[in-house]
């Protein structure tokens, strides 16, 4: 099968090209190097350096891709806020010149790794997907109308289609920013014997979920037919100071802490 996965240089898709490199597909990688890293990216896969907003007709009739699994985003919540436009036009704009391409080409399978910031800050926890969506910030509501825009792709074209709703990640490669590299900055930041910021209280929980296993619920779902959406997550809950506390007994020290006020659509 010949895969198309854009955003294919940055944190969870580095772990996904490694694991389908051994399952005989022919991928091809795309991602405009913002964020991901050329040395992610597996000797013979062929990384084509442009954004998901470039002009992609000439790749995609070329090509001929089976499936594209749609990594290439704006991640950051926080981000979303202070730059509401940058976050539509690349989650939302991109995304749709993306699987323009797929319906120009015949593209069989569409994956879109979306998040569970588009709940918001529902207290039905464990959340299902009959949930109503009701997103606390601009990334959330990028990433919700990118799950409408699947779903209508999918009636209209006839694409399979599958939604991933991701929880918060956290796993090797990752990029020391956001809500999941919390995992990433303390452990850095104790190991360094440096003071540990947390927002808030400290007592307010996410679902954290490790890298290797959201690989394999992607590449599980690449057997899937139809339009699908599917919760990627533990299903627990662990507060922001029990992980710095698991950190701190591992390592044998305390960490020094600092308080800081919450920011802004943080979800608490």
């Amino acid at each position: 099968m010949k895969l198309l996965i854009t955003g294919g240089a940055g944190f969870i898709s580095s772990h996904i090209l490694h694991c389908l490199a051994g399952q005989k597909h022919e991928i091809v990688v795309l991602d405009n190097l913002s964020y991901g890293k050329r040395e992610n990216v597996p000797q013979g896969m062929r990384l084509v350096g442009t954004d998901i907003r470039s002009d992609l007709d000439s790749l995609f009739a070329t090509e001929k891709f089976a499936t594209v699994i749609h990594l290439a985003a704006q991640t950051m919540v926080h981000y979303s806020i202070a730059h509401p436009m940058e976050d539509c036009d690349v989650n939302l704009l991109g995304m749709i010149n993306v699987l323009e391409c797929c319906r120009k080409y015949g593209v069989k399978n569409f994956i879109f790794p979306s998040t569970a910031a588009v709940y918001g800050d529902n207290p039905n926890i464990p959340l299902k997907e009959s949930e109503r969506l009701k997103p606390a910030s601009f990334y959330g509501i990028s990433k919700m109308a990118g799950e409408y825009y699947m779903y209508t792709y999918h009636n209209l074209c006839g694409m399979n289609t599958t939604v991933l709703r991701f929880s918060n990640v956290y796993g090797e490669r990752q990029f020391n920013g956001g809500e999941a590299g919390i995992i990433g900055v303390f452990c850095e930041l104790l190991a360094e014997g440096k003071p540990v910021t947390i927002l808030g209280n400290g007592i307010q929980t996410r679902d954290f979920i490790y890298v290797g296993d959201v690989v394999r619920a992607i590449s599980e779902s690449m057997k899937l037919t139809g339009h699908n959406i599917i919760n990627v997550s533990t299903g627990k809950e662990t507060s922001i100071e029990d992980v710095l506390a698991a950190f701190e007994e591992a390592m044998g020290r305390k960490a020094k802490i600092i308080h800081a006020p919450r920011r802004e659509a943080d979800i608490f």
